[in-house]
């Protein structure tokens, strides 16, 4: 017997029944926002096949960030892409317009468990051999303060630069030169979706590092404290390094 799936968004809870396709959307069975004319009226779809769950990318302009309950898994899930559901937890992001969603798939029983990995902090982060400076993270704290003060699955806006450039007292000029710099490393390191250009709007790259550093735990509610005015001083103070 397969094992029940309950999809969660804001305490909106529903069991997909494993002959039907459950719509995720602006529209379908679940509607997280119907006056968002950014999000696909049909974004996600879930279905039951091979005794698994999966979940279908059928929108054609944006893309979702799925990863387990820990952030030690984590897939960019792209316009027609599908992924199986193996985790009792798994957590999906996207962004569309200036507010990110949140929402949260739990399996009654799971095929995989994920391995605990946990950051320890002495003043720098480090993803295997990355290590990210305290300037660096407190540019990503404030784009994700928002989701991060929530604390629930649901939905967030996004700042603009110039916004979160004064939350933390810097120049626009030196906040996305730094976020350049963020975006270029992580980049290297495999993490898609971060590359400027002309086909890749700066509110596209942003959407896509906060979907990226709340799906593996970059940041969490604690580093809140450090957009307090002497955190930030500090992030003024390394933001040349």
């Amino acid at each position: 017997m397969s094992a029940r799936l309950v999809v969660d968004f804001v305490g909106e809870c529903h069991e997909p029944a494993t002959d039907e396709t459950f719509t995720i959307g602006r529209g379908g069975d679940l509607v997280l926002d119907a006056d968002n004319p950014f999000l696909h009226r049909h974004f996600l779809t879930i279905t039951h096949a091979r005794e698994l769950w999966w979940v279908t990318n059928v929108g054609s302009q944006l893309s979702a960030t799925i990863s387990d309950a820990s952030g030690a898994m984590q897939a960019w899930l792209a316009p027609g892409a599908t992924l199986p559901l193996v985790f009792a937890r798994t957590v999906v992001w996207f962004t569309a317009g200036a507010t990110t969603y949140e929402l949260e798939l739990s399996l009654e029983s799971s095929v995989f468990e994920p391995v605990d990995s946990r950051p320890t902090g002495d003043g720098q982060l480090t993803i295997g051999r990355l290590s990210l400076t305290p300037a660096q993270k407190l540019i990503i704290v404030a784009l994700c303060e928002d989701a991060l003060r929530r604390g629930n699955r649901g939905a967030s806006s996004i700042p603009t630069s110039a916004s979160a450039a004064a939350r933390i007292g810097w120049p626009l000029t030196r906040f996305n030169r730094k976020l350049d710099n963020v975006c270029d490393r992580l980049s290297t390191w495999g993490v898609r979706g971060l590359h400027g250009g002309p086909d890749r709007l700066a509110s596209t790259r942003k959407a896509r590092l906060v979907e990226y550093a709340l799906a593996s735990r970059l940041v969490t509610p604690s580093d809140l404290a450090l957009l307090d005015d002497e955190g930030a001083a500090e992030g003024k103070h390394t933001a040349t390094q």
